[in-house]
């Protein structure tokens, strides 16, 4: 059993959400995009992966043949609009099916495992944490770093050549669970205190996203939010 809640806010700071996501436990799709660009090409570029992504995977696509796919719809469609600004997407997607779970992302958005605890599964394609891993950024400094929204990935800016797609998979067990969120979250609300709320079992997972989005409005609401919990049961 799939039980799953998922949200969106469009901030305290910004008069547009590029935010979208996807949430299907027929299929087994769960993701979200994190679009960028500036006046409505955020939201152009979200949602034209979040709908290739979804028509990809209903095909038959792994989550790997997608996101190529996906990245190739976008650059097609950015192709004949060459004097307007480039526009790109984060994703981070979890597909599930009956034993298993695949994860894939690209960019910042995020990938958390709860097993007994969170984990991040994901690996942010960002410039502070190509620092961090270089050794020339503690990592306690990378959340203040003025650079931190940098991206070193993301759909529709990075060439298909270059496009690195981070994956992982494993079993699916009973008793976990996944939690799929942009930066808009991550960026309000410390890792701990995301734990604690997913941890929360007496609460649903539509309200322990109910207070996730809550949470990052009262941390400053700086950007956009998205929250997508799936629990297996």
């Amino acid at each position: 059993m799939i039980e799953f809640g998922h949200g969106t806010h469009v901030g305290l700071r910004r008069t547009r959400n590029e935010d979208t996501y996807y949430a299907d436990a027929s299929l087994g799709l769960f993701l979200v995009a994190d679009g960028m660009g500036g006046h409505q090409h955020g939201e152009v570029a979200s949602a034209l992966v979040r709908d290739a992504m979804v028509d990809l995977v209903s095909r038959g696509q792994s989550l790997i043949e997608a996101m190529h796919g996906a990245a190739e719809r976008m650059q097609a469609h950015a192709r004949p609009s060459f004097d307007v600004l480039p526009m790109g997407t984060t994703i981070a997607a979890l597909r599930l099916t009956v034993d298993g779970y695949e994860v894939a992302w690209v960019g910042d958005s995020r990938v958390y495992m709860w097993k007994q605890g969170l984990r991040q599964i994901s690996h942010d394609h960002s410039l502070v944490q190509a620092l961090v891993e270089a050794g020339q950024l503690d990592p306690a400094q990378a959340s203040q770093h003025p650079q931190r929204s940098v991206l070193t990935q993301a759909l529709g800016v990075t060439g298909a050549e270059q496009l690195h797609i981070g994956m992982a998979r494993g079993q699916l067990e009973p008793g976990i669970g996944f939690l799929l969120c942009s930066d808009g979250l991550t960026e309000s609300v410390s890792d701990a205190s995301i734990a604690r709320t997913v941890g929360r079992t007496d609460l649903a997972s539509q309200e322990c996203v109910d207070q996730l989005l809550l949470s990052a409005l009262d941390g400053g609401g700086d950007d956009n939010i998205t929250v997508i919990i799936v629990r297996s049961s």
